[in-house]
């Protein structure tokens, strides 16, 4: 049974895809901080989570933009220079695994023109894009160790109520359950919300990819291509609970990219992926589970 590490595996993606892994006959092994497997900081956690695993998806980051701002020391030293330790220990282990990086679409920065394809140039404008990219790079350099390596960029994940309270959309569709205002932080800023549904089946198919070998990948995108105002997404989530919740503008930070929507043409051609949710039915499905959830929470 081939072995696969997750790390991050209590985040977002890593709980949803674990259990697909594991059908596929996968044996998991994971490294996150939240259930004490391991820190992605500790060069001996890296080492011993490596050791015996064919494959690695690297989840675990530093993971939202808001907090890389806010300690960018602890950023850089999670999302880049741990992320290149374990590409080296990656190279250095007997079975030499193939290693799949989660990148994000912080890493080009504002574009100038949409939808953004995965070829233009890359020029991140926070410590999160910045440490992004150099993992992208050193994944590509660690080809040069024997390792085969692939990169996906990904774009504003959600679907779980789980997710952490002050993301956007999780933010938008507890409120707007609940009945409370939402704060929309510019109501003009532009996104390519992705399902986290949609997310792990496109690493399935990556995953796939390189457990038969496929060598030179070039960055893929992840996300559906629908472009999604803030404030789209806030009335998305008031009309779906049937609130009468208040949306309310507030003033954007500064280091914020305010418009991104990506080109998701490569990963149909070379995954044959697409995605299947788009944001106003994600969104109305969030609302719903929110909901079902306080329903249950006040039956206790």
């Amino acid at each position: 049974m081939r072995k696969i590490l997750i790390t991050g595996h209590c985040g977002l993606v890593g709980r949803y895809l674990a259990p697909l892994l594991s059908a596929r006959g996968f044996l998991l092994s994971g490294l996150d901080t939240a259930d004490s497997s391991g820190d992605i900081t500790r060069s001996a956690d890296i080492e011993q989570a490596v050791r015996g695993c064919h494959g690695v998806v690297h989840l675990a980051a530093v993971s939202r933009v808001v907090w890389g701002q806010r300690n960018p020391e602890l950023c850089w030293r999670t999302n880049a220079l741990a992320s290149e330790a374990l590409l080296n220990a990656a190279i250095n282990s007997p079975l030499q695994p193939w290693v799949l990086v989660a990148s994000s679409r912080e890493v080009y920065g504002e574009a100038k023109r949409l939808p953004v394809s995965e070829d233009i140039a890359l020029a991140p404008v926070n410590i999160y894009g910045k440490a992004k990219l150099a993992v992208e790079q050193a994944a590509i350099n660690a080809r040069n160790g024997g390792i085969n390596t692939a990169i996906v960029r990904l774009a504003n994940v959600y679907g779980c109520t789980l997710d952490h309270s002050d993301r956007v959309l999780p933010a938008f569709c507890r409120n707007a359950a609940e009945g409370l205002p939402l704060r929309v932080d510019g109501f003009d800023h532009l996104f390519d919300f992705t399902h986290v549904s949609d997310t792990v089946a496109g690493l399935i198919k990556m995953v796939g990819l390189l457990e038969a070998g496929e060598k030179g990948i070039p960055p893929i995108h992840l996300l559906p291509g629908i472009g999604t105002t803030l404030l789209e997404a806030a009335q998305m989530a008031v009309r779906s609970a049937s609130s009468d919740s208040k949306i309310v503008q507030a003033p954007s930070r500064d280091y914020d990219v305010s418009r991104f929507v990506g080109d998701p043409s490569r990963a149909k051609a070379l995954l044959g992926w697409q995605a299947s949710i788009p944001p106003e039915q994600g969104i109305a499905q969030l609302v719903t589970a929110f909901k079902q959830q306080a329903e249950v929470m006040d039956r206790v």
